[in-house]
C-alpha cells in the first residue's frame, strides 16, 4: 500500500474518472496509516473492499460465493447444486439463489456473446455462399467449382459447430439422462441437416436419382444448420439478458443496505465494514444516510423515508425509543442509534430471503404445465417423423428434400422452454414487484390463492383500526375527570389506561392512595381520604352507584359515592381503511369483520366502512371456525389480521394477509405481509396477484398457441394452399423468439401501478 495522502487536488479518480476537488471531498477512509480522500461514496466503498484494485484503477474483485451457496434452475427448482452447473433435466444453466450485490455480468451471457460474435459471421458466409448458388451468382466459378464451394460450407459448418458446442451438448445430455427438451430438438434438428449434407457432399451417388437429374448438384443443408445455431445463440443471449432483469428487485433491495456503518464509542466515531456491527453498538446516522441495521433511537431527532417495508412514501418521525429499520434513508436530522438486529436478522435480509423464496416457488398451475411438457418433445419427434414420410410418400419431386426440411423445421420450431418459462419468470417478477410496493409474498400459490378469493375476513383492532385507544369524548368537567382518572390510571397497564394518560398529559395529577385494581370491573383507591373508583358500570354498582351505559366503550368516575363523569374511548378507523374496503367491495369481493371485541363497539365500525357482516365476541378459536364453515359453504376465504390471537384465522384461510405491524406469529401464519400496516395494501395486493395470474394465462396462451400453430405449418398443412414450406432457418428465428416474448410480457408486471 503507497504511503500518500490522497489523489492530488484536480486529478482524476482512478476508477470512475471524475474530478477529485476539495469542494467534492467526502469523509476520509481510513486504511492503515493512510487517508484517501474520494470524489463519491461509491468509489470510497471499492476502496475500503479491495483497496489494491481500486487504486491500480481495477474494478473490485468479485465476492466469492458464500459457503453452501446454491445454484437453483429457474424452470425446475427442485434442482439446486453447490455451484454453477446445467439443469439435468431442462439443459439452462443455473442461477444463483441467491443474487448478489458484487454480481459481475452473467457469465453464460458472457460466454454465449463471445461465440455468438464468432459464429454469426461465420453462419452469414455459409448462408451467402449457398444463396449464391441458388442465385445463379457465378461464387463457384471464382472459387474452382461447386464442389469446392460445398467442402467451405462444410469446413466453416464445422468451425460453428465447435464454437456452438454447449448448445449441442446440451442435448447429448438430455438423451443420455432421458430428459428431452429443448436441445434434445436442436440436437436432432441440426444434426440431421449436418449429417444429410455430409453424405451428400461426401457420397453423392447414395442419394435418390430424383435429388441429382439433369446433373444437378446435390441439396445441402450446411447454411441451414449454420444459420439455426447462430440464431439460437441470438435468442440464448437475448433470453439471459431478459432473464437477468427478474433478479433486480432482489439486487434493489441489496442496494438498500449500507457497506460501512459508522460506530461510535469512547474513542470517537469510526467508520467500520457493517460485517462488523455488534448487537448493541452504538451507530451515528448522519443526514441521507441509510440506516445501517435494525435499533432504536438513543439520542436525537429526525425523519425517516420507510418506503423500503411500508411502500409509503411519507417520511416518519423518529424520536428518542423509535425503531428504526436498516436499509431505510435518514431525512435531515442526525441521530445515534442502538442495535438490536444484524446480519441476517435484520428486516431487510428476512424480506430479500423470503422475496428469493418466493420468487423460487411454484405455483399449483404448474403441475399441469409439467404434465403437457413431458410428453411435449417425444410428441414433437413423432410428428416430425410422420411429417418426414408424409412428404417421402405423397410430396412432390424431390420429395427427400422437402421431408428433410419439413423435419427439420419441425425440430426446430417446436419450443418447451416458452412453456416452462411461462410461470416462473411471471412469478419472479411479481414476487420482486410486490417488495418494491410493500406487498411481501411468502409463495407463488399465495397469489394464485388471493385472486381466487371471493370473500375476505377482517379482524377489527389493528386492523381497520389503529389498534391504539383515544379518548373521544368526556361529560362532568373535562380536565377535573381526567386529571382524577389519570391518578388512578397511572399505576395500570391496559390499552385505556394509556389512552387516557395521553389525554392527561399537562394536567395536575393527584397522587391516589390505598390503589386496589379489581379484575373485570376496573380500579379503585382514596384522594385525601375520599373514595375514588373509575371503571365500568358494574364496578360502581357494587358501590350502589347506577350508571347507564351507553353503546361505546365508555368508563366511569365516581367520587364520594356518586358518579361524577364519563370518559369515552374509541379506536379510531384507519384512515384508509373505508376506500380500502369500498374498493374490495367494488372488486367483487365480501368483506366481513370479525372480531373479539363487543357487538356495540364493532358494529359502529362496521357502520362506518359499510361492511357486509360483523361477527363480534369471538374467540381465536371462533375465527377459524367461521372461515372453516365460510369455505364449506364453497367460499375462497382471505384473512387479513395482525395479532397473535388472529393466528387460528390466518392458517385457517385460503390465503392469510397480515399487517407488518402485528405480532411475529401473525406473520409467520399469513402467506402474504402488509409491510405498511395500513389496508390499501390489501387492495394492492389484490390487484397484483390478480395481474400475475393474467400475466401466467397470457404467457401459458401464447406458448400453446405459438407451438399449436407453428408445429403444423413447419410439417408443411399450409402447403397445398400456399406452395410454400417453412424454410428451418425462418424456425429457428420463431423458436428463439418465443421464450424471449414470454419473458418480455412477464417484464411487464414491473411497470403495473397498483
Amino acid at each position: 500500500m503507497p504511503d500518500t495522502h490522497a489523489f492530488p487536488t484536480d486529478t482524476k479518480d482512478p476508477v470512475c474518472g471524475m474530478i477529485v476537488t476539495p469542494n467534492a471531498q467526502t469523509p476520509q477512509a481510513l486504511y492503515q496509516d493512510a487517508f484517501y480522500y474520494f470524489c463519491c461514496l461509491a468509489c470510497r466503498d471499492k476502496f475500503i473492499r479491495d483497496p489494491v484494485s481500486y487504486l491500480e484503477g481495477r474494478p473490485p474483485a468479485p465476492l466469492p460465493a458464500a459457503p453452501g451457496a446454491n445454484y437453483i434452475c429457474p424452470m425446475h427448482p427442485e434442482v439446486q447444486t453447490q455451484g454453477p452447473a446445467d439443469c439435468p433435466i431442462c439443459g439452462m444453466a443455473l442461477e444463483p439463489e441467491m443474487p448478489s450485490q458484487d454480481d459481475g455480468p452473467n457469465p453464460e451471457l458472457v460466454d454465449f456473446t463471445h461465440r455468438l460474435w464468432r459464429v454469426a459471421p461465420l453462419a452469414a458466409i455459409v448462408f451467402a455462399l449457398e444463396m449464391a448458388m441458388h442465385l445463379g451468382l457465378p461464387v463457384a466459378e471464382y472459387v474452382g467449382g461447386s464442389g469446392v464451394v460445398g467442402w467451405l460450407q462444410a469446413g466453416l459448418t464445422i468451425c460453428i459447430l465447435w464454437f456452438a458446442r454447449p448448445l449441442l451438448a446440451r442435448g447429448v445430455v438430455s438423451l443420455k439422462t432421458g430428459n428431452p427438451n429443448m436441445w434434445t430438438l436442436i440436437l436432432l434438428g441440426t444434426g440431421a441437416a449436418v449429417a444429410f449434407s455430409v453424405v451428400a457432399l461426401v457420397l453423392p451417388s447414395a442419394l435418390p436419382p430424383s435429388l441429382t437429374a439433369d446433373g444437378a448438384d446435390p441439396p445441402l443443408y450446411f447454411e441451414a444448420a449454420a444459420v439455426i445455431l447462430a440464431l439460437v445463440l441470438v435468442g440464448q443471449v437475448l433470453e439471459l439478458r431478459a432473464r437477468g432483469r427478474t433478479g433486480d428487485a432482489i439486487r434493489a433491495l441489496m442496494d438498500l443496505s449500507p457497506k460501512t456503518a459508522r460506530r461510535v464509542d469512547a474513542n470517537g466515531d469510526s467508520d467500520v465494514m457493517l460485517e462488523t456491527v455488534q448487537i448493541g453498538d452504538l451507530l451515528r446516522v448522519r443526514p441521507g444516510e441509510a440506516v445501517p441495521v435494525d435499533g432504536a433511537v438513543a439520542e436525537g431527532h429526525s425523519a425517516v423515508d420507510e418506503s423500503l417495508v411500508t411502500g409509503e412514501p411519507l417520511p416518519v418521525a423518529k424520536a428518542p425509543g423509535d425503531s428504526v429499520t436498516g436499509g431505510t434513508i435518514n431525512g435531515l436530522g442526525s441521530f445515534v442509534m442502538t442495535a438490536r438486529a444484524v446480519g441476517s436478522e435484520t428486516l431487510l435480509a428476512r424480506i430479500i430471503a423470503q422475496v428469493a423464496s418466493a420468487q423460487r416457488s411454484r405455483a399449483p398451475i404448474e403441475a399441469q404445465v409439467d404434465r403437457v411438457a413431458s410428453w411435449f418433445v417425444p410428441a414433437v419427434v413423432g410428428i416430425a417423423i410422420i411429417a418426414f414420410f408424409l412428404w417421402m410418400l405423397t410430396g412432390p419431386e424431390p420429395r427427400l428434400a422437402y421431408a428433410i426440411t419439413a423435419a427439420v423445421s419441425v425440430l426446430i420450431i417446436a419450443c418447451p422452454c416458452a412453456l416452462g418459462l411461462a410461470t416462473p419468470m411471471s412469478i419472479m417478477v411479481a414476487v420482486g414487484r410486490g417488495a418494491a410496493a410493500g406487498v411481501l409474498i411468502r409463495d407463488a400459490e399465495a397469489l394464485e390463492r388471493l385472486a381466487d378469493a371471493d370473500t375476505i375476513v377482517f379482524d377489527k383492532t389493528g386492523t381497520l383500526t389503529e389498534g391504539r385507544p383515544v379518548v373521544s369524548h368526556v361529560s362532568g368537567g373535562r380536565s377535573e375527570v381526567l386529571r382524577l382518572a389519570a391518578g388512578l390510571e397511572r399505576f395500570a397497564e391496559h390499552p385505556l389506561a394509556a389512552a387516557i394518560l395521553r389525554a392527561a398529559d399537562g394536567l395536575d395529577i393527584p397522587a391516589i392512595s390505598a390503589f386496589e385494581a379489581v379484575p373485570g370491573r376496573g380500579l379503585r383507591g382514596r384522594l385525601d381520604g375520599v373514595p375514588v373508583l373509575l371503571g365500568n358500570a358494574a364496578l360502581l354498582a357494587d358501590a350502589g352507584i347506577v350508571v347507564h351505559p351507553g353503546s361505546g366503550t365508555e368508563v366511569y368516575l365516581a367520587q364520594a359515592g356518586r358518579h361524577i363523569g364519563t370518559i369515552s374511548v374509541s379506536d379510531p378507523v384507519k384512515p384508509g381503511a373505508a376506500p380500502a374496503v369500498a374498493a374490495l367491495k367494488a372488486a367483487g369481493l365480501r368483506v366481513i369483520m370479525a372480531t373479539g371485541d363487543t357487538a356495540s363497539a364493532a358494529q359502529a365500525v362496521a357502520d362506518a366502512l359499510d361492511i357486509d357482516a360483523v361477527e363480534a365476541g369471538l374467540l381465536p378459536a371462533d375465527k377459524a371456525a367461521l372461515i372453516a364453515a365460510l369455505q364449506a359453504q364453497g367460499h375462497k376465504v382471505a384473512f387479513a389480521g395482525d395479532g397473535v390471537n388472529d393466528a387460528p384465522g390466518l392458517a385457517m384461510a385460503d390465503i392469510g394477509i397480515a399487517m407488518g405491524t402485528g405480532a411475529d406469529v401473525a406473520l409467520d401464519a399469513a402467506g402474504i405481509t402488509l409491510g405498511s400496516g395500513q389496508i390499501e395494501g390489501v387492495v394492492r395486493a389484490r390487484k397484483l396477484a390478480l395481474a400475475s395470474q393474467r400475466n401466467i394465462r397470457q404467457n401459458l396462451a401464447f406458448a400453446f398457441l405459438y407451438n399449436g400453430l407453428g408445429v403444423p405449418i413447419a410439417a408443411g398443412v399450409l402447403y397445398p394452399v400456399t406452395g410454400i414450406l417453412l424454410s428451418p432457418m425462418i424456425a429457428a428465428v420463431a423458436m428463439s423468439l418465443s421464450s424471449v416474448s414470454v419473458i418480455g410480457n412477464a417484464l411487464r408486471l414491473r411497470r403495473e401501478r397498483f
